[in-house]
């Protein structure tokens, strides 16, 4: 039987991953938050702990199923505006299906490499 509510779960996963992915400045961790409306995507730097971009639903307008390619599009612009290509990619202890890897394919076109 699994241990903790599902929420426990995905944070001990998380932190199974966060154990082993490290964002620098020349290559940023982009780690996705999915809730059940919204969607958000961010470029970290660990060493300064700062984030470098974002993006997330609440500017790009339209369905949820649809909004998440648009999403790593948007965020990859920002990247490159920020002269950054390559990222590290943080799942945040959710599944790589549905919203989470139609972001990533949506900043893969954008034109940052994972």
């Amino acid at each position: 039987m699994k241990e903790g509510t599902t929420r426990e779960q995905r944070k001990r996963r998380h932190r199974r991953v966060r154990a082993k992915v490290q964002g620098t400045a020349m290559r940023p961790r982009l780690v996705v938050f999915r809730s059940n409306q919204h969607l958000y995507a961010q470029l970290v730097d660990d060493g300064k702990g700062a984030t470098i971009a974002s993006a997330s639903d609440v500017e790009v307008k339209g369905k949820k199923e649809n909004v998440s390619k648009e999403i790593g599009l948007l965020l990859a612009k920002k990247a490159k505006e920020q002269k950054v290509e390559r990222v590290v990619f943080d799942r945040a202890g959710y599944a790589y299906h549905g919203r989470v890897k139609e972001l990533a394919q949506g900043a893969r076109e954008g034109g940052l490499q994972f």
